[in-house]
């Protein structure tokens, strides 16, 4: 019975956002444009600089398009539950939220995955379907990749999910989390990939932004669509996503579990 209520919970959130059509659109045409933006600049830099990060072009080209498919369902930008949560939060609705009989961390993991399929579907699959017209952009090869590229896809939602709730429960101590959620959106932006692929990253800097959990967002998938992870290293590439998730989960647990002993002091 759980299970069916939190899958009627995932259904909820693709709903939610499948109804804000125009906001819909505005978000495709604009990682459209970006993307075209990236990909010259991306087409600039190597053919000056072949084999750049060990990409070709076209792979180059397929990780523009990858980083605009992702840029919304994984929120390398901020703007999923978040802001919602830390609302609540804020105004001590979470109150009614605890009284859920439902666990609160699932609750809104189920919710943010549908928003994350809605928007893979909705603002992925247009601006990847262009970029490839217009340019020359490496796909996948055997078929078994496309499968094994959602799968590592679905496993950066979690980590994604799992550090905004971090970034959302900070609310608990600090009322007004934006701080927080604005550091946690750059360390996001520069450390998941989205800027720069991170294999261009010289030395430490490259071994440790490669080691954060931000990585599992955008150039974990990438990479394993590109081919760069394959046979072993395709598992090793899952289980980076998955012990990351595991541990974000099992940390925002701890601190869900300290914020209701909180609510519950504060409220009597």
């Amino acid at each position: 019975m759980r299970s069916r209520l939190y899958a009627l919970v995932a259904a909820g959130g693709f709903r939610r956002y499948a109804t804000y059509r125009a906001a819909t659109w505005a978000g495709v045409f604009t990682n459209t444009v970006f993307g075209f933006i990236l990909a010259y600049t991306y087409t600039a830099l190597w053919t000056q600089r072949p084999h750049l990060g060990g990409y070709e072009l076209p792979q180059a080209l397929a990780y523009v398009w990858i980083g605009q498919a992702l840029l919304a369902a994984a929120s390398l930008m901020g703007g999923g539950f978040e802001n919602d949560l830390m609302e609540r939060i804020r105004t001590g609705e979470i109150v009614t939220d605890l009284y859920r009989p439902a666990d609160l961390q699932l609750w809104w993991l189920a919710a943010d995955l549908g928003r994350s399929a809605f928007q893979l579907l909705g603002r992925g699959v247009v601006p990847m379907a262009v970029g490839s017209l217009a340019f020359e952009v490496a796909v996948p090869s055997p078929w078994w990749r496309w499968p094994a590229f959602l799968v590592s896809v679905f496993l950066g939602f979690v980590v994604s999910f799992a550090l905004r709730y971090l970034v959302a429960l900070s609310a608990f101590w600090l009322l007004d989390g934006a701080g927080v959620s604005q550091l946690s959106w750059l360390a996001g932006m520069f450390f998941s990939g989205m800027l720069l692929p991170l294999n261009l990253f010289p030395g430490t800097l490259g071994e440790v932004a490669r080691a954060l959990p931000w990585s599992a967002l955008l150039q974990v998938p990438a990479d394993v669509y590109l081919g760069v992870r394959s046979g072993w290293d395709l598992l090793v590439a899952y289980a980076f996503q998955a012990g990351w998730a595991v541990t974000l989960l099992t940390v925002g647990r701890l601190l869900q579990a300290a914020a209701t002993r909180r609510v519950v002091v504060q409220g009597g």
